[in-house]
């Protein structure tokens, strides 16, 4: 290969825009199928679960797509380019978490028939305890849609050219459209269709990237020599972003923050026909899992054995590590009108599934949390339609939102799980609190979840404004050996900034809150958690928090 070109070189054709807009409109017309057919969705049961009659095959490839968004497919190839093939070890925590979730927590919700999650913690604890739960995971939500949404229109309009706002627009009010009209079967046909989209993105460029390098044992070889087949890393320093133990332990808790108790993840357990057929969606989900992670690390493997002698990082060709997958992409495909299209719209695949997946979740939970129990009366119709058009203040709300992500550093995909883990993490303990410890009572729980969101939040903002040293996090060298020579002082620039090699002094941090500020991102669902749990069970040791009641079964 040859050195990077300049970014502005690489531009999408009109054949790559037709085949994004075919994918947009194959979603679309998904959604218009379901929401007329049969006479649309006649209840609020219709529209969220799907009348609870879907089988385990397409709700299971729902589940990869739901948090495989446009940020994994962006992020994930630049984390294995920057960190190693060590990021397999993400499918050992899916995995971990996917055991648990069947075992734990899948059969409490399905057995209650709920619809939302947060009922549980009414039932369980009180209405206020649930009011929380609602909150938060609405709070959380809004900020994980609107990372996911507006982030990738960000990295591919520095690349490609393409206008931020159109895109944002495009795919915003197209899932909005789609979510609101067909519900929850919407959501997951959809998702199973944008499934296949990403594969096939992935497959496209690995193929390519591959065949260009020499063959797979090529590609091993050069990977191996710049130190990314790295499995064996088993060091203990949390303060590492990826070991064996980051992924999983905090890994694990946090997928399972985001599987086994996530609104959007358990609406669709509780929309299968029968409880075997939900744990046969998580092991549908599993394997999903396994092929999207699986396919994004090898794109990141052969991105390194493309550009080993020049880093596009170091060359200037781009800005951020989020941006490697999509200038690659064009860089590779130059000359094939409508593949780039194809990767476009696999990174948007990710986008309109966690993004639809979401509104539904959070119009869910509004109607089951705040209008049911204040408006007992209302009919089902009238429900619908105050769904409905929920999911487009929702769909609105997300895309007003999406500007926010600008201001989470580290890029997209630390963005994401950062938001998911120091808000979803306390939510996790507040739900282990409540289905094993018996004495655990609304004084425990609510204390708990005060402490685990405090702590979590204060490490990841401490993170934020005092962000840890490359060298500390365990990036991996990469070389700008073959640049061109123009690209030189650029280069000097982007190695002080992402390699830790100062040119301008670091940000002075508080001694005794350096070592705790550099923790690997993927620990702060776990402090959350633990922190709820650490909180709630030593309050449930005090006389007199015991519930007086008997409790359910």
């Amino acid at each position: 290969m040859q050195g990077p070109r300049e970014a502005r070189d690489l531009t999408f054709s009109p054949w790559d825009y037709g085949v994004f807009a075919l994918m947009l409109l194959i979603s679309t017309a998904i959604g218009l199928f379901h929401g007329l057919a049969k006479g649309g969705q006649k209840t609020s049961e219709d529209f969220f679960t799907g009348g609870r009659r879907m089988s385990a095959l397409p709700v299971g490839l729902s589940l990869s797509a739901s948090f495989m968004s446009a940020v994994q497919v962006l992020g994930v190839p630049a984390e294995a380019f920057r960190y190693g093939a060590k990021f397999l070890w993400m499918c050992g925590a899916q995995l971990i978490n996917s055991a648990l979730t069947a075992q734990l927590f899948l059969p409490v919700f399905y057995r209650l028939g709920l619809t939302s999650t947060y009922e549980y913690l009414e039932r369980r604890f009180s209405r206020s305890v649930r009011l929380c739960g609602t909150v938060q995971y609405v709070l959380a939500t809004m900020l994980y849609t609107g990372i996911v949404i507006y982030a990738p229109a960000l990295i591919l309009n520095q690349v490609t050219g393409l206008d931020i706002w159109a895109s944002l627009l495009s795919t915003g009010v197209i899932c909005t459209f789609y979510t609101a009209l067909g519900g929850m079967k919407a959501v997951i046909w959809t998702d199973v269709f944008q499934v296949f989209v990403m594969l096939s993105g992935f497959a496209a460029v690995a193929i390519r990237g591959v065949l260009l390098v020499g063959g797979p044992a090529e590609v091993l070889s050069i990977a191996a020599n710049g130190s990314r087949v790295n499995f064996a890393d088993f060091s203990p320093d949390p303060r590492s972003r990826y070991t064996v133990w980051t992924f999983l332990l905090g890994g694990s808790l946090l997928w399972l923050s985001m599987y086994g108790v996530n609104q959007a993840q358990v609406q669709r357990y509780v929309a299968c026909r029968t409880e075997r057929e939900a744990k046969m969606a998580l092991l549908v989900n599993q394997a999903g899992l396994f092929c999207i992670v699986a396919s994004a690390v090898a794109c990141g493997l052969v991105m390194f054995a493309i550009y080993r002698d020049c880093d596009p990082l170091l060359a200037g060709a781009i800005a951020a590590p989020d941006q490697y997958m999509p200038y690659l992409v064009l860089d590779i495909f130059e000359g094939t009108p409508g593949v780039p299209g194809l990767f476009l719209a696999c990174a948007y695949s990710g986008t309109l599934s966690t993004a639809s997946t979401s509104i539904n979740a959070m119009a869910a939970v509004t109607v089951e949390d705040l209008v049911k129990p204040r408006l007992p009366a209302l009919s089902p119709r009238s429900l619908t339609l105050i769904s409905k058009g929920l999911s487009l203040i929702y769909g609105t709300s997300c895309i007003t939102v999406a500007a926010l992500s600008s201001l989470l550093g580290g890029g997209v995909l630390q963005g994401s799980f950062t938001v998911m883990g120091v808000i979803s993490g306390p939510l996790l303990g507040a739900f282990v609190l409540g289905m094993f410890l018996p004495r655990c009572g609304t004084a425990g729980v609510l204390a708990g979840l005060a402490l685990g969101l405090s702590l979590s939040l204060w490490v990841a903002v401490g993170a934020t404004l005092y962000p840890p040293s490359a060298a500390t996090m365990g990036v991996l060298p990469t070389s700008g050996a073959l640049c061109p020579p123009r690209n030189v002082t650029s280069a000097t620039s982007v190695t002080s900034a992402t390699h830790g090699t100062a040119l301008a002094p670091e940000p002075l941090r508080p001694a005794v809150l350096v070592e705790l500020y550099s923790v690997s991102y993927l620990y702060y669902g776990a402090l959350g958690t633990l922190g709820t749990l650490g909180t709630g069970v030593l309050l449930s040791l005090l006389p007199g928090d015991t519930r007086p009641v008997t409790l359910s079964p």
